[in-house]
């Protein structure tokens, strides 16, 4: 058994690992990359020959896991797609908006470098178009959690909450060698406790290997009991003065977690009726897929809808389709508030509402997810002067704040509680998913404390004993 490691190596996004057991060749992920110095690794052939590979395990539907997938099928994949029922229904969303937004991003960047007399460091091309997408609907296939399912050559795989997004899973292998069961756990992106929404993230007594997470492993999220309690504050505050409060937000759960907590404050009274746009038709379609698969639910949600009050409807909300509507929002006179993607405000409708207010003392950007290195995101979080959005730099005047307790990732404290869990070590733990400091630092926090940990490179390929 060998194990590459294809992504998200001492860095975040392009999640994406190669497991060869005997004759079966099994990829887990396949992920976009979304941090600037690797985003050419997009544009690579991909490193494993895509033909060869019989199945792909896909622990959930946002991008960075996810992303590539219609490349994968472009360069030969013929294989299944194995996944849980709620992301084999999000996937294809998501990455039909992918495909759209390269589309237009595309046609968008060709015209600037034509009108600039340049070209740009990437293809002026779309990675991948909806007609690619198509034709990796046929290749899914789900399997429920907690499902045991035979890969052949003596593997298994079971997918267990992940608690991180709807449909979220940790990929549980068992490979017989020699008579003997041997595991692997690849954990996906693990959730927090106590969050709303979903449920709480699966755990293990044991497990031979694991693959983990590590990308909020150097810090502490604030006390989720304090989100009201920021996120009102931040509200009215930005009311008052006459701004808009602007969240960059992904399509799939933070989008569903923010109106959740927006409709509790409506409904306490602790802010105003502002106009709020989910401006994301992405986000739109995604929040219909919650109302599909009430098994990811957690006990709040499903009481919210028992008693008909659902955290998705909430006076003052609109929900935003078309272009038009959205290129309206920014005509309005009073304050509002405004959800877009994408998250990182690496490209979608989000780009055209921060030139309208990224200047504007009297605005509020909130963060409420991780904003990876080199994103647009990252640059306005860490405050430069200025920014640039569509070929045009701004001066970055608006208040600037994140809520980390939004996080859909467990923070120090989460992994090293999904941790404990385990009664006996695994032999080996490698931790991806992590900036190379924190994957490093988080390594030897473990390994002081008696665990065995690797953080592999790009490229590296380890025999599994």
């Amino acid at each position: 058994m060998r194990i590459k490691f294809l992504g998200s190596t001492r860095q975040v996004t392009g999640s994406c690992f190669h497991l060869e057991v005997g004759n079966l060749s099994l990829l887990i992920d396949c992920g976009l990359y979304q941090e600037r110095p690797y985003l050419e690794r997009n544009w690579n052939p991909f490193p494993i020959h895509p033909g060869k590979i019989d199945f792909l395990l896909l622990t959930h539907a946002h991008l960075d896991h996810s992303g590539l997938i219609p490349k994968l099928i472009k360069e030969g994949f013929e294989g299944t797609i194995l996944t849980t029922p709620a992301t084999k229904e999000l996937l294809p969303i998501a990455l039909i908006d992918s495909a759209h937004i390269q589309e237009e991003d595309a046609t968008f960047k060709k015209k600037r470098h034509q009108k600039e007399g340049r070209k740009g460091p990437y293809p002026e091309l779309p990675l991948y178009t909806a007609e690619d997408v198509a034709r990796a609907i046929p290749l899914l296939s789900d399997i429920p959690y907690g499902k045991i399912y035979s890969l052949g050559e003596g593997v298994s795989v079971c997918f267990h909450d992940a608690g991180h997004i709807l449909g979220s899973s940790m990929v549980d292998l068992t490979v017989r060698e020699n008579g003997f069961p041997k595991t692997i756990i690849f954990s996906g992106d693990i959730g927090q406790w106590n969050k709303p929404l979903i449920r709480d993230p699966s755990v293990f007594e044991k497990a031979n290997y694991l693959v983990m997470e590590s990308t909020y492993a150097n810090r502490t999220h604030e006390d989720p009991a304090d989100i009201e309690s920021m996120l009102s504050e931040i509200i009215n505050e930005t009311a008052a003065s006459g701004g808009n409060i602007i969240i960059p937000t992904f399509a799939i759960e933070r989008a569903q977690e923010v109106m959740f907590y927006l409709s509790r404050l409506i409904r306490k009274n602790r802010i105003p009726q502002l106009p709020t746009f989910l401006d994301s038709p992405m986000a739109v379609d995604v929040t219909e897929v919650f109302f599909h698969h009430p098994e990811c639910l957690d006990k709040e949600t499903l009481d919210l809808f028992q008693k008909n009050q659902s955290p998705f409807r909430f006076p003052g909300l609109k929900l935003v389709n078309s272009l038009q509507e959205s290129k309206a929002i920014n005509s309005l006179k009073k304050p509002c508030i405004i959800m877009a993607g994408s998250g990182m405000c690496t490209g979608g409708r989000i780009k055209h509402h921060l030139v309208k207010n990224i200047s504007r003392q009297q605005s509020t950007i909130i963060f409420v997810g991780y904003q990876a290195e080199g994103t647009l995101g990252r640059q306005i979080l860490e405050r430069k002067p200025y920014v640039r959005i569509h070929g045009q730099i701004h001066p970055l005047r608006a208040r600037i704040t994140k809520i980390n307790s939004f996080s859909a990732h467990a923070d120090k404290n989460g992994l090293l509680k999904w941790l404990s869990f385990f009664k006996t070590k695994p032999r080996q733990i490698f931790l991806t998913h992590g900036d190379e400091k924190v994957a490093f630092d988080f390594a030897q926090y473990l390994s002081e404390e008696g665990w065995n940990v690797t953080v592999p490179s790009y490229l590296e390929e380890i025999e599994l004993d």
